[in-house]
């Protein structure tokens, strides 16, 4: 469906991180909104909400995105 993916990079704080917000699909057709985080170069942690609606899921994904910006994440795609 949907992805942002943000990093944030500051060198003098040894700081290479990333979050990746991904909208999708589960097997049994409910939306979920999959969270992933962690430095740059490893696989990160994970995290994955199911929603009732594509609405709900929409407004969480684009606040999730909307919080990293404004910590100084910038957005890559």
């Amino acid at each position: 469906m949907s992805c942002r993916l943000l990093h944030r990079i500051d060198p003098s704080r040894n700081m290479a991180r990333f979050y990746r917000v991904e909208m999708l699909y589960d097997l049994f057709g409910a939306i979920t909104v999959e969270r992933c985080w962690g430095r740059l170069g490893t696989h990160g942690q994970v995290r994955v909400a199911s929603f009732a609606s594509d609405r709900v899921a929409t407004e969480t994904a684009a606040k999730l995105v909307g919080a990293k910006i404004r910590r100084g994440y910038v957005a890559i795609d």
